[in-house]
């Protein structure tokens, strides 16, 4: 038997629900391909965005000086930037790392005449996705409130 038998694809008969089934199967693979590349793509492009200086498209008598405190912020925005990309990053490199993972692991549970639903994957995808909107929420209402004491002052 040669080695590469092994990734050969199987032939089934299409008995009953067993093409939709396989059909269902590589739909949902697609489907946390599509929200892993979402993801990714996203922490890409917000990683470019934090490049761009801004300030040097207002005009003149709009631009404020940098004070040693707003470069302290600046820099502070700079890590948290480059965690929310990680995060994302990791988000997307799991999400189709898992969804590639559950779509074998379907296939051989099919070829069994079996299935498992994916309780585990969907739980941490929420509370991951969860806890991302509430740490970047977080830090919004953390930024307003010193832009507000800061206004006050």
């Amino acid at each position: 038997m040669a080695p590469w038998s092994r990734f050969a694809t199987p032939l089934y008969k299409n008995t009953g629900s067993v093409a939709r089934d396989h059909l269902a199967s590589e739909r949902t693979f697609l489907a946390w391909i599509r929200t892993g590349l979402g993801f990714v793509a996203l922490g890409i492009a917000i990683e470019r965005f934090s490049h761009l200086d801004l300030s040097e498209v207002l005009p003149e008598h709009h631009r404020k000086p940098l004070s040693a405190e707003s470069r302290l912020d600046r820099e502070r925005d700079k890590e948290q930037v480059q965690v929310l990309v990680g995060v994302l990053m990791g988000l997307g490199s799991g999400s189709i790392l898992y969804g590639t993972a559950r779509y074998f692991t379907n296939m051989k549970h099919l070829q069994r005449g079996e299935f498992k639903p994916a309780y585990h994957g969907a739980a941490v995808m929420a509370a991951a996705v969860a806890g991302l909107a509430g740490g970047v929420y977080g830090s919004a209402l953390r930024r307003r409130r010193a832009e507000r004491k800061e206004m006050e002052q």
